[in-house]
């Protein structure tokens, strides 16, 4: 690309890797994971390619760079990470990471719906667990595995602390676009384990590169409108 088109590799070089990163407070670690997971979320494969090298040259934990992937799962679903978990295997083994990586679950298959019901009113309230015994009949298994499989299977795993997680889901969401209501819910997620306003901020920015001005606004908004909530 810097052969064919040279300036069009120059705005983008400027602008994402000095000027938005300048403006940057979060960790190089937060930034990173951000973007990568952002780039999932909308399916930029060659660009999650280009800043996973650039990561693990930094110095990111390859655990960390998995559980990203991971739990994109289930915001994604397998169909859109399995490609980005193979590519990432080989860049980490072109790195010299070994695989497979040490194992980060804390759970077991009986656990799980207990422990990730545990993690659901940790971060939202009370009412996810009345979501098991008074949700409508047609939703009981989606809301069973919505504690069991996306907060028991990942959310309970190590590599990622809470705010981390949240700040990744939000990402996952701030992304794919057409989920405004479920990051308006991670929004608040976020909040409540102490990832605040100026930091939400931060993370659109880093991301909007990658994504865009639209969908960087639309979660501006959504901000602003669950901080204002939230006084």
């Amino acid at each position: 690309m810097s052969r064919t088109d040279p300036e069009f590799v120059e705005i983008i070089s400027n602008f994402s890797q000095d000027e938005t990163a300048n403006a940057n407070i979060l960790t190089e670690k937060e930034r990173m994971l951000c973007i990568l997971a952002a780039l999932l979320g909308c399916q930029g494969m060659g660009e999650f390619q280009n800043m996973l090298h650039a990561a693990l040259n930094i110095g990111v934990d390859p655990v960390a760079i998995k559980e990203t992937i991971y739990q994109a799962t289930a915001y994604l679903g397998i169909g859109r990470t399995c490609d980005f978990l193979i590519a990432a295997n080989g860049i980490m083994e072109q790195h010299g990471v070994r695989l497979p990586l040490a194992p980060q679950a804390s759970t077991n298959e009986e656990a799980r719906f207990e422990r990730g019901l545990a993690k659901q009113v940790e971060l939202f309230g009370p009412d996810m667990a009345k979501r098991q015994t008074d949700g409508p009949a047609l939703r009981r298994n989606i809301n069973r595995w919505l504690a069991d499989n996306c907060f028991g299977d990942y959310y309970t795993r190590n590599g990622l602390n809470g705010q981390e997680r949240e700040m990744i889901t939000f990402c996952f969401f701030l992304a794919q676009g057409g989920c405004e209501n479920q990051l308006r819910g991670h929004t608040a997620g976020n909040f409540g384990v102490g990832n605040g306003k100026e930091k939400l901020y931060s993370v659109v920015e880093q991301c909007m590169p990658y994504i865009g001005y639209p969908r960087s606004l639309n979660a501006m908004s959504i901000i602003d409108e669950i901080a204002a909530k939230e006084k």
